[in-house]
């Protein structure tokens, strides 16, 4: 498939929820507006970011529909549809598709897994084939899903199965089997990647997209490095990931997804608490949050909530 290749930023979204963990499908609009607004060119929807293991099927199909309702042209909206049952990957496939999804994709099954490449093809090949319209991105990422089979082999044995294969979204720190990825026949594939804390890696390697959760509310820092490294300027693009990685690094250290969540409201956009087995940050931690991304500067250089009419 001949699909344009994904350039630029393309954030992660938290799903938007209600103080009961209830879909919150209002407040998404505010969300895109925000995204657009600071810069970014796409949302990757569902996906680990948007605790798309956590919510059903009909929830992740409302989310999706909402989404690519209010992103207009400047977005581009990737579903991601992976699951556990294929039938599940397949009927929310075929529901991004229907809804007008630029793109779909699937992380590998996590519980019983594939053994070999083969059998994660065949898996993905028939997510794929549900939405055959769409262009199709594996989504690697080991981390959640122990699926560590490299991509590079993936997409020689994919690409004679899965004709709408489009490339992957890269979120591991094998950065060899990233590098060989994007140079397989002659960089026809679309290697989108996804670690924010070594963006710069990714660039150097021959990354033109990347997909993250800092860019909801980061952008501004992750455009500057883009703009740094296009114009050779390593030095400056350095810099400013290592304020990006100090930004991370207070991140993590207060939760990863639940801090956040935190983050989005401490910028002005509500996105809710985290769905349980995830624990959403106390009042007393997200002020704890507060005063450290104030003491690294986050707040002169983060997203702001644009207003809405």
């Amino acid at each position: 498939m001949n699909a344009p290749k994904l350039t630029g930023l393309i954030a992660a979204p938290y799903v938007a929820l209600n103080a009961d963990a209830s879909l919150n499908l209002k407040a998404i609009e505010a969300q895109a507006c925000s995204l657009i607004a600071s810069g970014v060119s796409g949302a990757f929807v569902c996906g680990t970011t948007g605790e798309g293991v956590s919510l059903t099927t009909a929830e992740r199909m409302a989310v999706a529909t909402r989404w690519c309702k209010v992103a207009g042209p400047e977005l581009r909206v990737i579903v991601h549809a992976g699951h556990t049952s294929l039938a599940e990957c397949q009927t929310l496939a075929a529901h991004a598709q229907k809804i007008g999804a630029f793109g779909v994709s699937n992380f590998a099954p996590f519980f019983f897994k594939p053994a070999n490449t083969e059998d994660l093809v065949d898996f993905c090949a028939g997510v794929a084939a549900a939405a055959p319209a769409l262009p199709y991105y594996y989504y690697q990422i080991p981390s959640m899903t122990g699926v560590t089979l490299p991509t590079a082999d993936f997409l020689r044995a994919a690409q004679k199965k899965i004709p709408n294969l489009a490339g992957i979204k890269f979120t591991f720190e094998n950065l060899m089997d990233f590098a060989e990825s994007t140079r397989l026949e002659d960089g026809r594939f679309d290697i989108v990647f996804g670690r924010d804390e070594i963006l710069i890696s990714g660039l150097a390697l021959g990354a033109k997209g990347a997909i993250g959760s800092t860019y909801n509310f980061a952008a501004p820092v992750y455009l500057r490095i883009l703009k740094a490294f296009a114009e050779g300027d390593l030095p400056t693009a350095q810099a400013e990931q290592a304020r990006a990685n100090a930004m991370i690094s207070v991140f993590l250290r207060f939760g990863g997804l639940a801090a956040g969540k935190s983050i989005m409201r401490l910028i002005g956009l509500d996105c809710g608490p985290v769905r349980l087995p995830l624990r959403s940050l106390t009042e007393a931690k997200e002020n704890e949050l507060r005063v450290e991304l104030e003491k690294i500067g986050f707040f002169d250089f983060c997203s702001v909530a644009p207003q809405i009419s």
